[in-house]
């Protein structure tokens, strides 16, 4: 589906992105409407789709219990706390975080229910913990 999508849609590539959008949009609408699927019996995939019963309601806003506070990041991925900007990063932005103070300075900062790291607000700095998506060895 891919190659047939890049050798379709991108060959030659639209002059500007809205000419290119409808040349996604005309693909996605033959793919979908007019060509049959082998895998789905010749029957093209609008005529077996069916949207789910269950409607999605997104992610639920994280809280924070357990921590002293809820810091919402900045846009450019700080978080600021007793007047101090430690950066953390941009993917977070617009995201809420706890933070909990568990030494004198030292801020532990949480997203969701994983541990990010750790915060020195004398050095404003981020001492990041191992990577909780990382590979597992």
């Amino acid at each position: 589906m891919h190659l047939t999508l890049k050798k379709e849609a991108t060959r030659p590539a639209g002059a500007n992105i809205l000419q290119q959008q409808a040349k996604f949009d005309a693909f996605l609408e033959e793919f979908n409407h007019e060509r049959p699927h082998e895998a789905l019996g010749m029957k093209c995939p609008a005529e077996v789709y069916s949207a789910s019963c269950r409607p999605y309601r997104g992610i639920p806003e994280p809280h924070y219990p357990f921590h002293d506070r809820t810091v919402v990041v900045t846009s450019c991925g700080r978080l600021c706390l007793y007047n101090k900007k430690i950066n953390l990063s941009v993917s977070l932005a617009g995201q809420a975080v706890g933070v909990k103070e568990v030494d004198h300075g030292i801020w532990l900062v949480s997203f969701m229910e994983y541990d990010l790291g750790y915060i020195d607000l004398e050095e404003k700095t981020l001492q990041p913990l191992e990577n909780p998506f990382g590979p597992k060895v």
